[in-house]
C-alpha cells in the first residue's frame, strides 16, 4: 500500500466510473481543483450523514472552483441508488474493481476491513495535494475542516 501523499506532492493518478457509468479521471481534472472524498460504504449511517452534509454545503466547494468527488469501493449501481435516494448531485466514484486500487494509491485503503477510510484530499489545479482531512473510523469529517482546507486551497 502506498503512503499518504503529502501536501506539495503530486496526487496519485486514477480512472474511475461514476454512478452514471461515466469515466472520471485525474487527467480530466487538469487545471481544476478537486476534493477527493474517500468514504467506507454507501448506505451506512456516518457516510450518509457526511454525504448529506456535503450536498447541503456543495456551494462552498463550487464557489471556490473545487470539484467535489466522493470515492468508495461500492459498485456504481449501489452508488447510483444511494445518490438518487439522497438527492446527491456530485459524482460518486466506484473503486470497486480492481478492488480499492485508487484508495490504495492514495494510502486510504484499510487492508483489514477491505474499504477506504475517511480521507479527503484537496488537489490543487496543478495536480498536487494541497491538504488532507481525515477522521477516525465511525466519526464524520468536520465541515469546519473542509472550510479551512478550501480557504487554504484558494490562497495557493
Amino acid at each position: 500500500m502506498a503512503g499518504l501523499p503529502l501536501p506539495g506532492e503530486p496526487a496519485p493518478r486514477f480512472t474511475l466510473t461514476n454512478q452514471y457509468g461515466e469515466t472520471v479521471s485525474s487527467g480530466g481534472l487538469t487545471g481544476q481543483a478537486a476534493a477527493l472524498v474517500f468514504f467506507p460504504f454507501a448506505f451506512s449511517r456516518v457516510c450518509t450523514d457526511e454525504m448529506t452534509a456535503l450536498q447541503a454545503n456543495s456551494s462552498l466547494f463550487s464557489s471556490n472552483g473545487v470539484r467535489l468527488l466522493a470515492v468508495s469501493t461500492d459498485h456504481r449501481y449501489a452508488l447510483r441508488a444511494w445518490a438518487d435516494s439522497l438527492g446527491l448531485q456530485f459524482d460518486l466514484l466506484s473503486d470497486f474493481w480492481p478492488h480499492g486500487a485508487a484508495s490504495r494509491g492514495f494510502g486510504a485503503f484499510d487492508e483489514l476491513t477491505g474499504h477506504a477510510g475517511r480521507f479527503t484530499f484537496f488537489i490543487s489545479s496543478d495536480g498536487t495535494v494541497a491538504s488532507v482531512v481525515r477522521s477516525a473510523p465511525g466519526e464524520s469529517r468536520s465541515m469546519a475542516d473542509y472550510a479551512r482546507s478550501l480557504q487554504a486551497l484558494a490562497s495557493v
